[in-house]
C-alpha cells in the first residue's frame, strides 16, 4: 500500500468519525416539541404534466428523515406530506423536468403559505465516499432550493441541510433502491428557518 491509499483510507475515516460525532451531538440535543403549522391547502397534485387545483388536503409537518429514523419509520412512508420528494439521476445535482414540475408545485403552495418554513435535505445513494456524497447532497438541496427562489418563494422561508448516504430510505444493492435515495427531501415547519 502507497502512501497516497493510507492517506486517503485515513481521511476517509476521519470523515466518517466527524460526522458520526456531528450527528451524536444532533441527535444527543433535547428536542423543541412540534407544533402544528396552519391548517391550509396541499400543494396541486401534478398528473402528465398539468397541475390540478382541486381538492385541496390539509397541510400537516413533515418529520425530517433524521426524526424519522430517531422513530423507526424512515422509508416507511411516514415521512410524507404536502411537498414530496424530487428525484436525481445518478451523479447529478441538476433538475429534471419532472422535478422541476413538481417544485412548481411546491412553489405555488409555498407562496400561498408564507408562514410555513421548510428545510430541504440533500440525499444520496450509497456509491461514492461519504464526503463526496455530503457535497453532493449539498448540491442537490441547493439545486431545489435555487429554483424554488426563481420561481418567487421567499428566500428567507427556505433553508438546506446535506445528508449524504447516510439515511437512505431504501436499504437494498440495486438500481431501483438506489434511485430512491436520490433525492431532495422537503421537512415542512413552521417556526422560522435559522
Amino acid at each position: 500500500m502507497n502512501a497516497l491509499g493510507v492517506h486517503k483510507g485515513i481521511s476517509e475515516a476521519m470523515g466518517k468519525v466527524i460526522f458520526a460525532l456531528l450527528l451524536s451531538f444532533y441527535m444527543g440535543c433535547s428536542q423543541q416539541a412540534a407544533s402544528k403549522p396552519p391548517e391550509t391547502a396541499a400543494p396541486p397534485k401534478l398528473e402528465a404534466g398539468r397541475q390540478e387545483l382541486s381538492k385541496p388536503a390539509p397541510a400537516k409537518t413533515q418529520a425530517s428523515s433524521l426524526e424519522a429514523l430517531q422513530k423507526g419509520t424512515l422509508g416507511k412512508g411516514d415521512e410524507e406530506g404536502p411537498l414530496r420528494d424530487v428525484n436525481f439521476d445518478f451523479d447529478r445535482y441538476d433538475l429534471s423536468v419532472e422535478a422541476r414540475d413538481i417544485l412548481k408545485g411546491h412553489a405555488t403552495w409555498l407562496k400561498t403559505n408564507s408562514r410555513v418554513r421548510v428545510e430541504i435535505e440533500g440525499h444520496c445513494d450509497e456509491r461514492g465516499t461519504s464526503e463526496y456524497n455530503l457535497a453532493l447532497g449539498a448540491k442537490r438541496a441547493e439545486s431545489a432550493k435555487r429554483y424554488l427562489i426563481d420561481l418567487g418563494v421567499s428566500p428567507n422561508t427556505l433553508s438546506s441541510i446535506s445528508y449524504g448516504e447516510e439515511l437512505p430510505v431504501c436499504k437494498e444493492q440495486n438500481d431501483a433502491c438506489w434511485a430512491k435515495n436520490r433525492r431532495a427531501h422537503f421537512v415542512v415547519k413552521t417556526g422560522p428557518t435559522t
